[in-house]
Formats: structure tokens, sequence, C-alpha cells
């Protein structure tokens, strides 16, 4: 899709915004470097989003001669945005400043039996209207909400095309959720959202090429090339949980077999180990979160069937990490999510153990790999992001409009 002037001067001020929340305060000077754009874009871009409100003029910096540079700061206090992270077993919503500082969160409970289009729409609306109303904020306030949710979705029309571990098929979620949730929507997927997530205080940060590898109930890898997300043509980019790793392996939801997400996703992790341990005190059938997290708990004492799971998780995980790393060439390959978080250390040394064994030694060794050092929710985080580049590009659609119309 050719991007026209507009798409440019919004991706400009995206990039200018967030290098300014990342290292508030700073001067022009700082970020036409941080940047590459000149001073005089920088300069323009800036004076953009001051009138905006979105930026503060915050005094001078120290000089030793010469004239003192101007500082300038995000605005906390400038709008909110709200991050939603849709989830197989929970729907949790946090209400951020300018400056993407969390203010308030909010959760409710996905039950098993209550995964319907308009059951999740309505949790989702809860949850929205009650991180509004903990954080005392006015409604008017609020920019936008970033939601995320797990699968393949059609970012321009807002049609979730296929869930996989919800089987929903084609559902028009943005509509569906614009009738109960009245401020400007962005819908997207988990793994981009954690890569946004990265890209702006994680991992990834200030890398040009980085993998962010989602580790839930279901599996994906978000890729940033260039510094810059990619989503692919169709917005499809990063379903490499369901690509094969064991030819005719376990059934996946998706239909196929063998594919990576039956291995080391949740709820194939509960099947390494029943496999191993059919009666295991460790193992609470129909609750993936809470065999996790007895799992991870085991695993730090030592306990001897927690340690092969894991171990087994691991290798498998790398194994397909490898193929990451051959493939792509990486800086850096990020272990995100809540299964990464419980799991943690033990997890990460196995699956980096695995990848030295499989992957080719030169992309490995320009290759980190770790653990997100993002201590909230990087989807809800993400997601925010994504209504915050949706607030900016209003603004720069509403300021060609009055352009136009000579005012």
């Amino acid at each position: 899709m050719k991007r026209t002037s507009r798409d440019i001067r919004t991706a400009n001020r995206y990039h200018v915004l967030r290098e300014i929340i990342a290292r508030s305060p700073t001067s022009r000077q700082e970020l036409a470097t941080a940047t590459g754009l000149s001073m005089a874009t920088v300069a323009t871009l800036v004076g953009e989003l001051l009138e905006l409100g979105m930026l503060t003029e915050v005094g001078f910096e120290d000089s030793a001669g010469g004239r003192p540079r101007g500082l300038i700061a995000v605005n906390v206090a400038g709008g909110t945005l709200i991050g939603v992270d849709i989830a197989e077993t929970y729907v949790r919503a946090e209400l951020f400043d300018l400056g993407l500082n969390v203010l308030a969160r909010a959760e409710e409970e996905v039950r098993p039996g209550a995964r319907t289009p308009p059951e999740v729409v309505a949790q989702v609306a809860a949850a929205v209207a009650r991180v509004v109303a903990g954080a005392g904020v006015d409604g008017a306030r609020v920019l936008g909400a970033g939601i995320s949710m797990p699968g393949q979705v059609d970012r321009e029309s807002g049609v979730l095309v296929y869930a996989p571990n919800w089987d929903w098929h084609d559902v028009p979620l943005l509509g569906l959720l614009s009738g109960s949730v009245p401020y400007p929507l962005h819908l997207d997927n988990p793994l981009h959202a954690c890569t946004a997530a990265e890209l702006w205080f994680g991992a990834a940060r200030g890398r040009d090429d980085a993998v962010v590898v989602n580790l839930g109930t279901g599996v994906g890898a978000g890729f940033a090339l260039g510094g810059t997300l990619h989503r692919g043509v169709s917005n499809s980019a990063g379903e490499w949980g369901h690509t094969t790793l064991v030819l005719d392996g376990r059934l996946c939801h998706c239909g196929d077999h063998g594919c990576v997400e039956a291995y080391v996703g949740a709820p194939g992790i509960m099947l390494n180990l029943r496999e191993l341990s059919p009666d295991s005190a460790l193992l609470h059938p129909g609750d993936q979160t809470a065999t996790i997290e007895a799992l991870g708990r085991a695993v730090a004492e030592g306990d001897p069937v927690a340690v092969t799971v894991v171990r087994t998780t691991a290798r498998c995980l790398g194994a397909a990490i490898a193929g990451l790393v051959n493939l792509l060439n990486p800086q850096v390959i990020v272990l995100s999510s809540w299964v990464a978080a419980t799991l943690g250390e033990p997890l990460l040394a196995g699956v980096r153990e695995a990848v030295a064994r499989h992957a080719l030694r030169r992309p490995l060794s320009a290759t980190e790999i770790v653990l997100s050092p993002i201590p909230t929710d990087p989807v809800c985080l993400g997601a925010a992001t994504f209504a915050l580049e949706g607030a900016l590009a209003r603004s720069t659609a509403v300021a060609k409009s009055r352009i136009t119309a000579g005012l």
C-alpha cells in the first residue's frame, strides 16, 4: 500500500513522541539525533504536539556556553489511554497517562462457558468502565482504547477473521464493541501488542531487528524489522505458533498436527506434564493458570517432575526459536507473556541451551535471548500505544481538514 504524505507525517509524529516519552525531558537537538529527522522537521513536529497539548515546555538544560537548549516533556495530564488484553481466561483493562504510566487496572474473569462474542464484549465494556471509574478520570479525557484479541485481525475493518482457541470466525468485533465502549477503538492482536511494548520500553528498544515470542495459551512471534513493527500484508505476520515442529504430531486447535503451539503453549505444557506424570499434584485439570504457576514454584524448589517438564518444553521451544535465529538473524529474541514470566529463568536457560544446539553459529553469535523486562502486562501497554497512534492519526487528519477549509 502506497504511503501518503499524511501517513508519513503521522509516522514521524509517532516516532518523535515515542522518543520523548522514553527520554523525557529532552531537547529538540537530542530528538533530531535519536530519530534521524532534520532539526527543522523535529521543530515543526514538536510545535504541533505542543499545540495538541501532548507535550509541555519544562525549562532549559544547563549549558557550559552558548545558547541554552529548551527542554520538552510529555504532558502526562494531556489525556489518557486504555489498553485492553482479551485472553482466554480473563479480560484486563489498564488506564495510562500520556507518559504510558499505569493509573488504574481492572479485570474480568472469562469463564469457559462464557466465550461467545456478546459475552466477551460485555466483559470488555465492564472492565473499561471500571478502570475509568476507578481512576476518577473524566471520560472526555480518554483519547482512545486499544483492544488486543488473540487471533487473526483485520485492523481496517475491525473484523476478527479467525481465533482458533475460541473457534471464532469473521466476527465484527470492533463494531460490536463500539456499541458498548464510548471511545475511539483500535483492534489488533497480542503478538503485535507485545512487540510494540518491547519497542517502546522493553528489550527491543533501540534494536533494529527483534523477535518477541509470546507464550500464553496460544503462541506467536512478533517481528520488529528495521525498528518498526512488521504486520505483514494482511496483518497476519507472527503466526509462528502454527508452524510445524513435529510431523504428524499432536493435534493443534488450528486443526493441523505438530504445531509449535501444541507443545509450548499452556495447554501443551499441561499435556507434557500429564504424559510424564498423570497423577502429579502439580496438574490442575481445566485450570492452565494454576498448573503453570504450580510448575513455576516446583521447578524453583528442584522438583524432578517439574524440572523435566520445563526442560522438555524448553527443548521444543528452543528448537523452534533456532529456526527464527537462522531465518531472521535478529539482534534480540524476547520471551514474553505470562507463561514465560511464570517459568522464568529455568525456561530461559533451557531455551538458550537448545537454541545453541540447533541454530547456525554465525547468526546465533549476534542474537541475545532474554526474558521480557516489562514489569506490567505488555499486552495492555502495547494496546495503549495503538490508541496513541490512532489519536495522532486523527489529529493529523483534523489539521489537514482545517487547512483545506482555510481555517
